[in-house]
Formats: C-alpha cells, structure tokens, sequence
C-alpha cells in the first residue's frame, strides 16, 4: 500500500497489487477518497508502470519517463509530491508482495535512496535518512559504502565523507577493511584534499596491496606533495612491491612544468634501467610529459618510436605545438594521424581547428570542418563548439551562427563563443538577441558571457543594459571573476560614467594587468589624463607589470597633457625596463605628442625613421598637426603620402582641404574640392546617437525622418533663442555672433544637435545626456553644447573614438566651475571680454588676461585644459590650468587696454610650461629663479601676446 496525502485536494489514494500474478502487470485497483478525481484506464496504466521505476526518487520528483510521458499533471497529483519528505514512500507498508518483502529485509530499497540522494548532493537528506534506517534497524552493505564515498568524492564534501566513514566503522564489526573498500576511501579523501586522513587511513591498514601505494603515490603527486610522493615509491620498493604501469603513468602525468621536468626525466631512466616493458599508456604519458615540458623534439622522437599509437598519442603533442606557436606542424601530425588510420575523436578536431584559426588557414579549416560533418560529430557539443571558435576567430558569423545551430544541446562554451563573436564584428544587437534566448531557456551562465555583453554595451553606449547586466551578474556571483572586473570597468568608462567606473575598480580585491589597464585607459578617455599617469605609478608601485595597452593609454595621456618628454622616456623604458616591444600604435601616440605640442619636424622624423612602418593614421596626425599651425610645406608632403597609401580616402581630402582653408590659400582649397568631386568622393556622413529607455536613436545631417522631428526642432530653436538672448558671448572660429545667417541655419542641421535636443526631450533631469558620434565636432557645436549646458543647467557628455575631453568635454551647468578644452580657449579670447568683465562671471570662460591677434594661435598643449573657479566671498576669479593657478580681481585689473594680463599673486605652481628640453619652475614661496634668455625664447613663440608680470621681481623693461 501507498498512501499519499495532499494538502491542495486532501486526496488520500489506495494503490493495491492484485493478488494474480498473470494480472499483475496490466491491472491495478485505485481507491478515490475525493470525488472530483476521474481515474482513467490510462492513468491506471501509468500507476502501474511506476513499479518498474529503479529510483523512487524519481517518482517522487515528477523525473519519471512514465510521468513525463504521460499528462498525469492533469490530476495535479506530482505537484503534491514536491510538498512530501523524499523518503515518505519507504514506509514499512510499501508493499504486500513477496519480491518488496524481500527487498525491505535487505535494505535494498532504502540503500538505494541513499545514493540517489548522494549522487545528487543531498548530503543533508542522505543523513536524515541514514538516522531513520538506524531507527529501524536497517543495515547497509558495505558495498554501498564504496558508492557513498565515490559520491562525496565527486561533490568535493569532505565533511560527509567523513560522516559516511565514521558511520560505517560504527556498522561494520571488522576493523580491517576490504582492500577495495579501503582504496575507494583513500580515494574520495584525495579528491576532498583531505590528505591527512588519507594518511591515516593508509597507516591503519593491515596489508597494503599494490593499489593503495599506487593511489597513496599518485594522490600526493597529483596534490602537488611530490616530495612525498618520492618517499613512498621508495617505501614501496623496500617492502618488495614492484611499481606498475599505473604507478609510472600517474607520476608522470604531475610533471609537466620545468621545476618537475627533472624528476619526470628520473622517472624515465628508472624506467628503462629496470627494463620496464612499455605499452601505449606509458609511452603515451611520456611523449605527453616531455611535450607539456617544451621538449617538443624529444616528444616527437618518442611517438615516432611508438610501436602502436592512439589518438591521445598523437593529440600530446599536436597540443604541445600549438601551445608555442608551431601551428603548421600541428597540421602536419594531423594528416600522419589520418593517413594511419587513428580513431578521430572531437578534441583531436578541436585541436586542428584552433590551428587553423591562428594560422588563418579558412581552406584548411572548411575541409576540416567538412570531415567532421562526414563522420556526424557537427551536433556534438564537443566537436560543435570548435567549429564556432573558428569561424568567430575568422570574422565569419554566418558559419559560426549555421555551426551553433547545429549543436543538439550548447553548453556555456558554445553560448559564449557566439555571443563573443558578434562582440568582436560589433553586432552588439545580436549580442542581446542571443543573451535573451539564452534567458529564456534558463542555462547557466559564466563570466566570459557577461564579459562579451559588457563589451556589447560599451559598443552601445547603453549605460542602462549594462547596469542590469551588473546586477544580474552580481546575483550569480559572477562579479568577482578579474575578466568580467575589468571588462566592466571598461564598459562603465566607455558609456561616460567614470565614477562608476572608479568604483568598479576600487571593488576588486587585487587588479591585475588587465584591470589597470581599463582604468587607466577609461580616465585617459575622458580627459583626465592627470589622473591616467597617477594610476600608472600607483600600478607600478603594486608591482603590477604593465602590457602593451597600458602604455597606449599612457602616451595618450601624455599626449592630451603636452608632457612631450615625459612621453618620450616612457616610450624608451618600454622595452629596456618592462621588456615591451613598441608597436607601431606606440609610436603613432608619440607622433600625436610631437604634433599637439607644434613640434611638427620631430614628428616627420619619427615618422622617417624607420622605428616603425607608417601608416595613415601617422600621416592623418601630421596633417592635422600642420593644419593646427599652419604649416602648409610640411603638410604638402603629409598629404601626398597620404594619398598615395589610398587615394579614394575622403577624409584624407578633408583634411588638405582644412589645411589649405586655415591657411587662407583657397586656390589649392578648391583645387582640393574639385579633385574630389571628379574622382567622386563624398564625405562620410555625419552620424550621431544616443540611448534613451534601452533604445538606440541614430540622427545624420538634416535627419527629418525622426518620429519626433516636429519636437525637435522646436527644441532647437527653443535653445538658439535662449541663448542669444543670454549674456553670455559665444565665439568660435568665425563668432556665432558675427555669422552669416545662412551658416547658422546650416549649423542647425548638424546630427549632434539633433541628438542634445531629443536628449533635452525625453531624458530625465537627473541624468546626464550621453551623444556619441562618429566624426569629429566642429568647434560651433562644441560651443553650442556648452551654451545649451548652461542655459538648460543640464550635463551633456560627448564622446566616441576620441576622447570626450576634445569631443564635446564634461559640459556642467555650475557657472563656478567650467572644463574648457584647447578650442574653447582660442575662441573666447576677444577684446570685449578685456573691456567688459562681467561677463566673465557669467560664463566663466574668457579670460581677460591675454590677448591673441586673429592670424596667430596658441598651441594647444600649453591651454589644454582650463578651470576657472569664481569666489563669491572676495569677487575673485580663479583660473588654474595645467599646475598653474593664478588669481585675478575684476576691479583691481581693469582699466589699461595696452595691458591685456596682470598677474597677481602666484598661489601654486610648478612645472608650468612644457619645454621637451627645458622646464620651467616657480616657486610657491614666490622667488623666481630661470634663464631669462630661456623663458624670453619660449615666450616668443605666443606671437600677438603680451605679457606683463607684477610682483614677482622680474619688472625689467626687457621683459
């Protein structure tokens, strides 16, 4: 009889074999206490086959082929079943036939539940229900103890291993155990590491068989104890035992790095000095230890010796080949394995395919691919996979997505490597689409997925997917994992939220490489290049070495800071300190240092040298360098070499037509554009976005096509309206003020506007607006965003392939406090900020203190980056740029239009101006000491600036 009570139905049913054995397996009687049951003849059918059922656990968890297979759930009777302890059915009353009475009197039954909870690691359980055999004077076998212990070695639970062996020495009268019971336990203590109680184990034994030395031997060494191990092969050779094949397999299976190549060499001596007779194992675990140890010869020399070879044979050293490199022998010890015939399995497959990926050999790898198809192994997860590696590794999505589909059940490998794959070609949406199928069928996760996405979010510049992507990762507990660490840092930076990406840094225990890396490369990003270098000698400091990308990051920030030297010795350190081949990214960096600081001809030289091979960008960067300073001879030549590496490159074009309009010669200007227009360039278009609610808006040049189009522009005249009307005086290149009308309307048009604008629209007050775009903006947008910032007290952020910093900078609406870019500091110099100070507590931006002539620029290393900070208590305006922080009063400096800057008081200074070969100190006490002849020759590279300096013992009429 079973009796099962519910709860939902308070069903009470009465299941009883019939007494006719003939009958027994087609009929069964079925007593219904409720009357709302219909019992069909099906169901009766279903009843009666769950005897056949090996584990009751099954049953009992609705795991059953026969519950499956049939709608019983109709009945909501295996619901009810999930609400009963898992061993209720075990009752004495199982059952009046003579077969259970039998099997209760063995225990059988109940021994049986206690593995199959173990084996599902339900060790707590297992327990209780150990108690309750106890209660009823049920025994176990001591076989069944074998299989306890085999369970607790797979789920690592030392605790109840123990547990199962202090039950079992309480059950079994005889103290010395079977040998095989004894191995099985020393075993499952190895696997939990716990060495000690293998040790005493081993000690207790009466006799030591072969096996127990060699699982005592092959435990330590496989622990990495190898001392120890050493100790006990002797041991075992004193008291007459002869090591076996096994012994010798598993000792040279530990030794496979160089601090254990030694020994396994001894190993291999002992071997043939004692004429052990070889078979494919040993000789196998040999070619594999010599291969793993780099000894990829010796390796080769022993397979070719090998009298009979297997797949695991040849797959040792087609590993230990493509470990360093030496892919194309791989391919070669590949053809020799089929043209032998060996047995191909799906690792040799995975083997070959990698090789191919890393040679980029897409024939070999299709015909590869092809073969394994013939032998039906593509709807194999393990063979399946590879095939998807290859083809992402090979940039071709539709086999790698063909490939995944084919795979009967992916595994977390197999979703990673597609979803990395459309990371990598930036088809970030299908990263999404996969992610969600992926969620939907409820599969696990790893950090590798999470990685892919957070790199999807970055390419999207979705804050918002990216932050419930961190918190689903979070409550996996996926986070700690470094690679997910410093791919989220990465994609917090890239999508403008530094702060975060601060704090996602600041949570991992020990950054490595990597880690620094991204943060480092995040704050150089954004412009804070100050803050990039103090993170490299922090790094440094932990003793962190750094990697190629690290110093991409750093020569940029010194780049955007115009540390000209500073970058140049760390360029030289790279390989002579930290053992760092210089790339041609690193030299091209160093090309944009000369540049941005107006050392055009140091930048020609570096790119004549021969220390790398220019590319475009490295002539990309010189032309805009001698568009920057107007250095049309030098550009001449930028330009043609340009052109001759692609001459269809239109922003190429763009760039000569730039340096020709700057310098005024609109003869070679229109000969430029005329070019163009014959051999048919056009202009990339201008595209910008930005990500509201999880949806991506996109807007080009005059985009009308937008739902809100009407909205939008009605912001935008909203916005021109406003500003015209402030007090604030905005001036760019041509000064929004003085404009041509038609200009302005053109300018109306730009896709960023567009995009700050819908931003205004539909994004909520106390977030920021994110705009990315693909180009670089002009200066009149540039202006325009940080008018808009202050009239509508909104923080708009820019960025893309630049760094924000230059792109459209962290504009805030805080009048006190304003980060002004190169540009913004040409352009708002004028002479009515001289004549009319106010305005500068309005915008905070104009800095009366220097007059430019409108033919002559400043470099733009030397006005980076400017704050200007307005002390309401003293009316004083602060200026501070670069390390040099000066105050200026309004009242106390106004007057003389001959003299454009008075200086009064030196708060903090040091390293003011950048020199590659001089530097200049002030000293914050006040004293002045410099080569007047030195700061007389930099000063006259400020053409049109006059300069005067009151108070700091330098009044000579010379200066």
């Amino acid at each position: 009889v079973c009796e099962v009570w519910s709860q939902d139905t308070k069903l009470k049913a009465q299941i009883t074999s019939p007494v006719d054995k003939e009958k027994e397996r087609n009929q069964v009687k079925i007593k219904a206490v409720s009357s709302d049951i219909v019992v069909t003849e099906a169901d009766m059918k279903q009843i009666a086959s769950c005897w056949t059922e090996i584990s009751v656990e099954n049953v009992m968890h609705k795991e059953s082929d026969h519950f499956i297979s049939h709608n019983i759930q109709t009945h909501k009777i295996p619901s009810s079943f999930t609400k009963i302890p898992s061993w209720v059915s075990l009752r004495s009353s199982l059952s009046t036939s003579p077969s259970f009475q039998d099997q209760q009197e063995n225990g059988l039954l109940e021994s049986l539940h206690v593995l199959s909870l173990t084996n599902q690691g339900r060790f707590h359980e297992a327990r209780e229900f150990l108690g309750f055999m106890d209660s009823s004077g049920i025994c176990i076998k001591p076989h069944v103890y074998q299989s306890l212990f085999t369970a607790c070695g797979t789920w690592k639970s030392l605790d109840d291993g123990r547990f199962f062996h202090h039950h079992m020495l309480k059950r079994i009268r005889n103290r010395n155990l079977d040998a095989s019971l004894a191995d099985c336990l020393l075993k499952m203590y190895f696997d939990c590491s716990g060495l000690d109680d293998a040790c005493k184990v081993f000690k207790e034994m009466s006799s030591r068989m072969l096996s127990s030395w060699s699982i005592m031997i092959c435990g330590f060494a496989r622990s990495g104890h190898l001392q120890e191990a050493i100790q006990l092969f002797c041991k075992m050779k004193i008291e007459g035992l002869d090591p076996d094949m096994t012994v010798f397999a598993n000792l040279l299976r530990t030794c496979s790095n160089d601090l254990e190549f030694e020994l396994g060499k001894q190993i291999h001596s002992y071997m043939i000095r004692i004429g052990f007779v070889s078979d494919v194992f040993s000789d196998t675990e040999l070619v594999n230890m010599y291969a793993k140890c780099g000894c990829l010869d010796t390796s080769a020399l022993l397979l070719d010796r090998m009298v009979e070879r297997n797949a695991v044979s040849w797959t040792s050293l087609m590993v230990g080949y493509t470990q360093v490199g030496r892919h194309y022998e791989a391919l070669v010890l590949f053809k020799r394995m089929m043209w032998e015939g060996t047995e191909l399995d799906q690792f040799v497959f995975s083997i070959v395919l990698k090789a191919c990926s890393e040679m980029e050999n897409r024939e070999a790898g299709r015909q590869v691919h092809g073969c394994i198809i013939k032998l039906g192994m593509d709807s194999d997860v393990s063979a399946g996979t590879p095939i998807v590696n290859f083809y992402v590794k090979c940039g071709n999505m539709f086999e790698a997505q063909n490939a995944f589909d084919r795979i009967c059940q992916p595994n977390e490998v197999s979703w990673s490597a597609i979803i990395a794959g459309y990371s990598q070609v930036g088809r970030y949406e299908e990263c999404f689409r996969m992610f969600r199928y992926l969620r939907s069928r409820k599969m696990a996760r790893n950090s590798f997925i999470y990685s892919s996405l957070f790199q999807a979010s970055s390419g999207l510049t979705d804050s918002s997917s990216g932050s419930q992507l961190h918190a689903d990762a979070i409550k996996r507990g996926l986070v700690s994992n470094l690679v997910g660490d410093s791919a989220l840092v990465t994609m917090y930076a890239r999508c403008g939220n530094l702060d975060y990406a601060r704090r996602a840094f600041e949570l991992i225990a020990e950054p490595d490489t990597v880690a620094w890396t991204a943060i480092i490369a995040g704050c150089s990003y954004h412009g804070q290049a100050l803050e990039a270098l103090d993170l490299f000698n922090k790094m440094l400091s932990c003793e962190v070495k750094p990697n190629s990308i690290t110093f991409t990051g750093i020569l940029n920030a010194c780049s955007h800071t115009g540390l000209v030297s500073l970058a140049r010795e760390y360029l030289d350190s790279m390989y002579r300190v930290y053992g760092v081949e210089a790339t041609s990214d690193h030299f091209n960096c160093m090309v944009d240092v000369y540049c941005r600081a107006g050392y055009l001809e140091r930048a020609y030289e570096l790119i004549r040298s021969g220390s790398f091979q220019p590319d475009a960008l490295s002539w990309k960067m010189l032309l805009s360098g001698c568009t920057t300073y107007r250095n049309v001879d030098l550009g001449k030549v930028a330009g043609e070499n340009l052109l001759s590496m692609d001459s269809n490159d239109a922003a190429a074009y763009i760039l000569i037509f730039n340096m020709y309009a700057a310098a005024g010669r609109w003869v070679e200007a229109a000969s430029v554009r005329r070019m163009m227009n014959g051999r048919r360039i056009k202009k990339e278009v201008s595209c910008s976005w930005i990500t509201v609610k999880g949806s991506v808006h996109r807007f080009i040049v005059g985009d009308k096509h937008h739902p809100l189009t009407k909205q939008i522009y009605c912001k935008l005249d909203e916005l021109d309206r406003r500003i015209m009307v402030s007090e604030s005086n905005v001036t760019t290149d041509r000064n929004l003020n003085v404009v041509h009308k038609e200009r302005i309307e053109q300018l109306l048009d730009h896709s960023e506007r567009l995009a700050i604008a819908f931003g205004l629209i539909l994004v909520p007050t106390c977030c920021p607006i994110l705009v990315f775009k693909n180009l670089r903006v002009c200066n009149e947008c540039h202006s325009f965003t940080k008018m808009v910032s202050k009239v509508t007290g909104r923080e708009i952020i820019g960025s893309k392939s630049i760094p924000s910093a230059e792109l459209f900078g962290h504009s805030t609406a805080d009048p006190g406090k304003l980060i002004m870019t190169a540009a913004d500091i040409i352009n708002h110099i004028s002479f009515q900020a001289a004549q009319d100070t106010s305005s500068l507590k309005n915008i905070a931006g104009s800095p009366a203190s220097i007059l430019i002539n409108a033919e002559d620029r400043i470099p733009q290393d030397y006005y980076k980056v400017l704050e200007v900070d307005y002390d309401a208590t003293d009316e004083t305006i602060r200026l501070s740029y670069r390390r040099l922080a000066l105050r200026w009063h309004p009242d106390k400096h106004k007057g003389n239009s001959d003299v454009t800057a008075k200086f009064q008081e030196i708060n903090e200074a040091y390293q003011v101006l950048s020199d590659p070969d001089k530097r200049l100190e002030y000293d914050i006490s006040g004293s002045y000491e410099i080569d007047r002849y030195s700061l007389r020759e930099y000063l006259s590279r400020f053409k049109g600036m006059i300069l005067t300096c009151n108070g700091l013992g330098i009044n000579h009429p010379s200066w």
